[in-house]
Parts: C-alpha cells; structure tokens; sequence
C-alpha cells in the first residue's frame, strides 16, 4: 500500500470574514496562548441534494430547529449554511446554536446567536455556502445539536429548488409563522426527516486533529437504520474512536441514498459532488469511499443504466487520483452482498466481485476495508449473514452497521502526534 503524508490544510472556500480563522493556527486575543494551537475541524456535515420534484415542502416565515449528532466536541462552534441548488438567494433572517435537551428543546443557556460577519442576518447567492462566525458553547462529544434558522421569506416562490439532505434519519422542527430562534420551547407545527440548507458544523479542535469523511451512498448514509438513534456505521465509527483515550478524530457522513460513482440519480455523481462534499472539508484527512452498487444494480431497473465494472474501477481511480492530489490518505471499502434483493443477477454480481477484487488486491487505495468480508454469510458469501440484514437483503441493519464500523483497524486514523 502507498504511504503518504496526512494533509494539514485548512479549510477551502470560505468567506474572506473567516479567513484570518482558516489558514493557520486559531489565535483569538481574548484567550491569548491557549488559543494558538487550535485549529477549525469539521465534527458533523452533510451532503446536499436538490429537492426532488415535486415535493411539497416549502417554508415561509417560519423558523427551522434541526438536530445534529457532532463527533468531536470543542469550546467554539461555527455552522455551515447552503443554497448550493438554489436558483435564487436565501434570505437567512436569523440563527442560533445551542445544546439540544431533548426532542425540540434545548438547555437553556448553552449557546448563541449565529451571526455572519457580525449581522444576524445573511442573503446567501444561489449556488453559494455562508459559513457563520464562531459561537462559544460547550460542544460536547458525541453530543446533539440544535441550529435554529428563521427563514423569513416564502422558500418555494424564491429559492426553489430547496437544498436539502432527504432521507436524514433525523427528525427536524419547523415552527409556526415567526422568528423563535433561540427559544427553549420551541413550538412545533410539523416535522421533516431531512436537513435544510444545513450542511456542516465546525469546531475549534488542537492542530493535531483531523476529520474522516465518509464518501458512499445509502449504506453510508444508514438507510434500514434505526430513526433518530444514531446508528450508521459512520456514527458508531466515531464512538469508537471516541472512546480511545487520548485519540480525536472527527467523522462526518457524506452519504446520500441512490448515489453513483459515474453518473447524476439521487443526488450528483460521486466524481462530480468530491471536491464540495469532501475536499472541502474543513482538517479533513481521511476519506473512505463505499461506492459503486448502485451504478452496478440500477441495470436491473433500466438496460440503459448498464456500466461495465472497468468504468466503475476507472471512477474510483478518479477519486483516490483527486484525494491524492490534496494530501487525503484514501480508503476503499468492500461493497456488501446484495442477493435478495432487485440489484441481484448472475451478471450484476459478476461486477460487484470484479470492484472487490480491484479494491482489496490492486494497492490503488491506500488502505482497504472489506465491509463484504464482515457483513456475508459464509454459507452464502452472496447474501448478507441473517442477523446483519434489515430485511430488504441490500441494506444492513442496526446490528449490521456495528459490525462493519467494529471491522475497522483504528490504527488507520493516526495523527500527526502518533
């Protein structure tokens, strides 16, 4: 396998407000020395897609709580806001960030305004990301989040298609017509299973951490795992390392159901969505891909959909070239059987072992997980082991998702202080 140096970048794309904070060590004069070997970290994002057509949702002088699950903690937070497929701009009339208590509540005191070049209120362009100025708060490891955005304008008349991560296995809160930012009651008149315009949280971290980032499709994203539980292999990854003494690592999910490496479906194509969905990411140091069975299963569906398992290991070389080239050190993982469910034919399953193959033995990636080798029945290597399946024979289970996140040597996470 190739050694490689671990990156030390800092975060791309940001607002020239936040720069000072992005290209080196975080130095703030109110804490003096204590500050100076700090550095901006992604603990929690998300991958945007474009709202499907369609939907009904739209959101008109109200005011969203949505719940984030962090992986690493920190005394400073800052939040990323998306309009990536917006086609006009977002009018973002307030903001706020706290602890969540328990369902909609929060602990009162535990956080702050968001404000964005010190004004509480941003017009984000279409296409654009604002990132907000740090916030002091107790972020906790492995502990949830409440990020309020008041929303004062009709979101389906200006700025439709939403931006949104569907599928979020995550409850979110919209309020009533008003701005109630902040409140520790919020009051509620629906709720969403996705993410809105929300795509990522930062924290103040030592200069010596780093982030994974998760790049995959439903099986990443935790598609079949239990609601609101937290339970995707990306999740029960970070508790792990999170229980080693001494060893922070930051892990975020970049996963969205549906997704393919070589062409647009359920979100952009996972050569196309690299660079904003992980490149991106503020310290990040290490990717893990799981991708390809969707471009390998959709045939099923649509003769037209066929790729052949060169062009998919062609994709793949793409993305470790691009990871590389950044200074990511870049893991493939295995993808799991598939038989029982509709991606499943002697022809399909052809090419799910001619990927595996190519990504345990070729040495491209710097590293391998074999998430196949974890999750089949050794009676039946095609099929997932019955206690890791969550029915549909595509998509682990709770248990499932544990066992592929207990398969993974630690040792690959190594910070620049090991």
């Amino acid at each position: 396998m190739n050694r490689m140096l671990l990156s030390t970048r800092r975060g791309v794309g940001a607002p020239v407000a936040a720069l000072v904070l992005l290209i080196g060590p975080l130095a703030l004069a109110d804490d003096g020395d204590r500050d100076r070997d700090l550095r901006w970290v992604a603990t929690w994002a998300t991958a945007p897609v474009s709202q499907p057509p369609g939907a009904a949702v739209n959101l008109d002088n109200q005011t969203l709580r949505q719940i984030v699950h962090i992986s690493i903690g920190g005394e400073r937070v800052r939040v990323k806001v998306s309009n990536a497929f917006g086609t006009a701009p977002l009018i973002v009339g307030a903001g706020h960030v706290a602890r969540r208590d328990r369902d909609e509540r929060i602990v009162p005191g535990s956080g702050g305004p968001l404000t964005f070049g010190g004004r509480p209120d941003i017009t984000i362009p279409a296409g654009a990301i604002a990132l907000s100025d740090p916030v002091r708060i107790d972020a906790r490891p492995l502990g949830d989040l409440a990020i309020d955005l008041y929303l004062p304008g009709d979101t389906g008349a200006t700025t439709s298609p939403l931006t949104e991560h569907t599928g979020a296995l995550q409850t979110s809160y919209v309020s009533p017509a008003g701005d109630f930012t902040g409140a520790t009651a919020f009051p509620v008149a629906s709720t969403r299973a996705s993410w809105f315009f929300l795509t990522g949280v930062e924290v103040t971290a030592r200069d010596d951490v780093g982030a994974i980032v998760a790049l995959g499709d439903s099986i990443t994203d935790g598609t079949q795992s239990t609601p609101d539980a937290n339970r995707r292999w990306p999740d029960d990854l970070a508790r792990r390392i999170g229980a080693q003494p001494g060893r922070d690592m930051a892990v975020v999910n970049l996963g969205i159901a549906g997704n393919r490496v070589l062409n647009d479906g359920a979100g952009p194509n996972a050569q196309s969505r690299l660079d904003r969905d992980v490149l991106a990411q503020t310290s990040a140091t290490h990717v893990i891909v799981l991708e390809a069975i969707n471009d390998i299963g959709f045939q099923n569906f649509d003769p037209a959909f066929a790729v052949s398992a060169d062009d998919i290991i062609a994709g793949h070389r793409q993305l470790i070239a691009r990871a590389h080239a950044r200074g990511l050190k870049i893991i493939g993982a295995t993808l799991t059987p598939v038989e029982g469910s509709l991606y499943f034919a002697p022809d399909t399953e052809a090419k799910r072992q001619a990927v595996n193959a190519f990504i345990r033995t070729s040495g491209a990636y710097d590293a391998v997980i074999d998430f196949d080798r974890v999750t089949r029945d050794p009676a039946r290597p095609t099929r997932f082991l019955p206690a890791f399946d969550s029915g549909d024979h595509l998509h682990p289970s709770d248990v499932g998702y544990q066992a592929m996140a207990d398969a993974i040597d630690l040792r690959l996470f190594r910070s620049r202080r090991d």
